[in-house]
């Protein structure tokens, strides 16, 4: 299982992953989720992924190879617009787990999904999900975040939070506080932290973090947080004194 986390916002995208992979208790390993295809002017392209790891890693290898060819159904270099882009995503993860996915079977689920993110030279950023079946849906002002994998732990802070016009750097907080919600409710998740912040118009990975576990910001952040909640929650005023079985 994984944490993968897409946020839409006026100023830009936000994107997290996780780097967990896990066969059982004791098979743990570490893999980079997160994949950055770019055109220097024109493109910034992330593709984040969870599911069966042989699964997403030949997709998004496919595309890599594919980039620059010159074959517009394949190439994320001619796609015109990000939901094009999004579609050839899709196609391809289909052709894996057609190719694949009787023989992986009676070992295990072959399928993935993935967050694909970033901007197109013509148009704003846009964020999307491919499904399992290879269908695809974007994020919008009504519903700026996307999630993937272990979803469930790390969505209450950013429903009572996040809006479209939350700026970049409190979006990067909020992803990592969704990030260590995840991590501290299931083991299957865990650190390195791959952390893209990208500013619209700026055609740039710059703002691509890898946080360590023992990364100093991240354990004060944890920390801070922690420490905060507990103050607000002795804060709060208790309930009141039950009378006849209700409060």
């Amino acid at each position: 299982m994984t944490y993968c986390l897409g946020i839409l916002l006026k100023s830009g995208l936000m994107l997290a992953a996780d780097s967990r992979s896990n066969a059982g208790v004791d098979q743990i390993s570490k893999a980079r989720k997160l994949a950055l295809v770019t055109v220097p002017g024109d493109r910034v392209i992330s593709i984040l992924s969870a599911g069966n790891l042989a699964t997403t890693q030949a997709v998004v290898t496919e595309l890599r190879e594919a980039a620059g060819q010159g074959q517009p159904s394949r190439d994320l270099h001619a796609a015109r617009t990000m939901f094009d882009l999004a579609n050839i995503v899709g196609d391809t993860l289909r052709g894996v787990v057609d190719r694949d996915g009787s023989y992986v079977k009676p070992y295990g689920d072959p399928s993935g999904s993935f967050l694909v993110g970033g901007q197109i030279k013509g148009e704003a950023p846009r964020l999307f999900q491919i499904y399992s079946a290879g269908n695809v849906v974007e994020a919008s002002s009504r519903a700026n975040f996307l999630q993937i994998g272990e979803t469930k732990y790390g969505k209450p802070i950013l429903d009572r939070t996040l809006t479209m016009d939350t700026s970049l750097d409190d979006a990067a907080k909020l992803a990592l506080l969704s990030m260590d919600a995840t991590i501290r409710s299931n083991l299957s998740c865990g650190p390195p932290i791959d952390l893209l912040r990208y500013a619209a118009g700026s055609f740039s990975t710059e703002g691509l973090a890898t946080i360590e576990d023992d990364n100093a910001y991240w354990m004060q952040l944890r920390r801070d947080y922690g420490a905060g909640l507990s103050k607000v929650v002795a804060g709060l005023p208790p309930p009141p004194k039950a009378e006849n079985g209700t409060l």
